[in-house]
């Protein structure tokens, strides 16, 4: 949500004395390097990681996000735990899941300071929250509309799915790709049984089933569906309601 970057530069400028393009340029370094801005400032400057939570995430959710019907059907047909994993706060997290209409699905949050302030994607935020849930990464599905947060999950051998509303499918190593957080139930092995993946030309490139809009960038490497037990909620019209950086 552009909203939520927005207030991070408004931080940046008035905490550090900043003009915006150097408030910018450091947000995206410490985002770079650390996975989210707040732990770089953490880090290095040693702010108070309470009061930049409340302050980036002081905007009007309410004038974006809205009850969904659909995504709610959805994750009620879906037998398996689902447990929201932000780099939000877990306040917010609950105002976005109460405007969606969803809260009800999740069984527990997992928020930014149940990992110590290690977030997504630090390979000790992966290992934690298995260690919290008292799971395996391979009983793991992980829903993210951010690819680099999936890199990690895969690597543990959780099952990733990335949200990708956008046109052109990216180069990426999730093991399925939906265009809205709804089609989470055409993944393989999670609600009934699964729509046949089309068959890629010899000349194609990743296979994608425009029937069931499930993409599988490798597709001789999904065998495997792992039980859902941990997801993140997003919303269609905001596919970054919980978390925003980049």
């Amino acid at each position: 949500m552009e909203q939520i970057r927005a207030q991070m530069l408004r931080y940046l400028c008035t905490r550090f004395e900043l003009l915006p393009e150097e408030a910018n340029d450091l947000r995206r370094h410490y985002f770079q390097v650390y996975g989210t801005t707040m732990r770089g400032l953490q880090i290095n400057h040693q702010i108070d990681p309470d009061e930049f939570l409340h302050f980036v995430h002081d905007i009007p959710l309410q004038e974006h996000l809205q009850p969904n019907a659909n995504l709610d059907a959805v994750l009620a047909s879906l037998p398996q735990e689902k447990v929201i994993f932000t780099n939000a706060s877990r306040e917010h997290a609950e105002r976005v899941l109460a405007l969606l209409n969803i809260r009800h699905h999740f069984s527990r949050i997992v928020d930014i300071r149940d990992m110590a302030y290690e977030s997504k994607p630090q390979p000790s935020a992966y290992q934690r929250i298995c260690r919290m849930l008292d799971i395996r990464p391979e009983e793991c599905l992980l829903v993210e509309d951010n690819i680099r947060n999936l890199q990690p999950a895969k690597a543990i051998g959780m099952t990733t799915v990335l949200v990708w509303d956008g046109s052109d499918v990216p180069e990426c190593d999730a093991d399925y790709i939906i265009a809205r957080a709804e089609h989470i139930a055409r993944v393989p092995g999670l609600a009934g049984p699964a729509t046949p993946p089309t068959q890629p030309r010899p000349d194609a490139g990743p296979e994608h089933d425009p029937a069931s809009n499930i993409h599988t960038p490798n597709p001789s490497q999904n065998s495997r569906a792992a039980p859902v037990s941990e997801k993140r909620a997003m919303s269609p019209g905001a596919p970054s309601a919980l978390e925003n950086e980049g």
